[in-house]
């Protein structure tokens, strides 16, 4: 048990507001690395396919550095967590502002993705254990609210660099600016300790992982997570030719989910976790199918209905793996963040190979230039709407399940 002394040496909203510029960090890092792979793949003469395996490295470096940050973190500290997290991300920009080869980006995306998981590996169970009840929910959400809204942002400067001639690589020294911020924020902080006792140990976290609730929702994550990733990293690419912004399409989706984050606690008062999953599971599928068959204005209809739907998968699953199966602690968080980025890692490989195949079946055709783009493009969104369609089955099954879990326990207290 911590010591009154302890806990009041804890500044809780410090160490939140450093949080959420570290995500900051990560959503900045995710917009302007979609903003330039366009020029990226035409300036080094990169198929989709290659294309996707070095935006791939970021969504591996994520994983791998969650697991890693989830089994030490009740053993190093978060602080500990969050300076490699710092080392990471400045090797990552700086090699991926002066790298020119392949080789480099792929090894730059990596340390970015390394410095991003960190980030979730340490903040996730940083603010479960700083907050209770409701308010854990609230503050979660208002957490990753900052990675939308940090692409929002950061893909609105990435375009406005662009019309200032500031292109390309050049554009990613705007990482180092929240990057900087959260390292100060950080500096000196005491980290709170874990609510349950089982939950500070590994032991204990595994016990508490090998259920069949929690590899149900383990299940989830990475359905959910490619379902919002997929979308977003490829809609720019594929709707530049029909008419819509591709800059624009992503601020305003990242924008919209980051004013739903932030009323997130609300929504899972008045509906539960399960009861939001799944309502947003049915706006996902509607949206990402809008995006697979409408151009021009209505490409922005389909963009507020996607946002609306994939807003509170990230945090509520992560909320969801806290509050259902807390025994599995800070572990618990970081797989099922991990098993979100890695399912994202191996999918957007393949997604690319999707829009190779389905450009030579549509020049196949006859189609050519900007048709060609867009009806192939649509055509791999057609098939990504699966992702989410599945999700409407798992959610439904998830939400009496857990209804008659708690029904049983009701009882068997009674």
């Amino acid at each position: 048990m911590e010591s009154s002394t302890a806990t009041s040496k804890v500044n809780a909203n410090r160490l939140f507001y450093a949080s959420c510029f570290a995500l900051i960090t990560t959503a900045f890092s995710f917009a302007i690395a979609a903003g330039i792979l366009d020029q990226l793949k035409t300036e080094l003469e990169l198929t989709a396919s290659q294309a996707g395996l070095i935006t791939s490295m970021w969504f591996l470096g994520f994983p791998i550095a969650m697991v890693i940050g989830g089994l030490i973190y009740h053993k190093v500290g978060g602080k500990a967590i969050m300076q490699f997290a710092f080392f990471a991300h400045a090797i990552g920009i700086i090699l991926l502002i002066f790298s020119g080869s392949y080789i480099g980006l792929l090894v730059a995306n990596l340390l970015i993705g390394l410095g991003n998981g960190c980030t979730e590996a340490a903040c996730n169970p940083m603010i479960a254990d700083a907050y209770k009840g409701n308010r854990m929910s609230t503050m979660l959400n208002r957490f990753h609210m900052w990675f939308p809204g940090g692409i929002a942002v950061g893909s609105l400067l990435s375009g406005f660099m662009t019309d200032m001639d500031i292109i390309g690589q050049s554009q990613v020294w705007l990482l180092l600016i929240p990057a900087v911020i959260y390292a100060y924020l950080f500096y000196g902080q005491t980290w709170p300790k874990a609510k349950i006792e089982e939950a500070a140990t590994i032991s204990g976290n595994l016990k508490g992982m090998f259920t069949p609730l929690f590899l149900f929702i383990g299940i989830c994550m990475a359905l959910t997570a490619i379902s919002e990733f997929g979308p977003n990293q490829w809609v720019g690419l594929i709707l530049s030719k029909s008419g819509a912004e591709p800059t624009l399409i992503l601020a305003l989706t990242a924008g919209l989910m980051a004013v739903a984050r932030y009323f997130g606690g609300s929504m899972v008062a008045q509906f539960n976790q399960t009861g939001v999953l799944l309502g947003s599971a049915v706006l996902a599928t509607l949206g990402i199918y809008l995006f697979s068959t409408q151009t021009g204005i209505m490409a922005y209809v389909a963009a507020v209905i996607f946002a609306l739907g994939v807003a509170y998968f990230w945090p509520n699953m992560i909320g969801l793996a806290a509050t259902k199966t807390p025994k599995t602690g800070a572990l618990g968080m970081s797989i099922i963040g991990a098993i979100g980025m890695f399912s994202t890692s191996i999918f957007q490989p393949i997604i690319g190979g999707w829009i190779d195949a389905d450009r030579a079946a549509a020049a196949a055709q006859g189609f050519t230039g900007d048709e060609l783009e867009l009806v192939s493009g649509q055509e791999t969104l057609g098939t990504m709407v699966l992702f989410p369609a599945i999700l409407i089955v798992l959610f439904t099954i998830l939400y009496f399940w857990l209804k008659n879990k708690e029904a049983n326990t009701e009882v068997a207290t009674a």
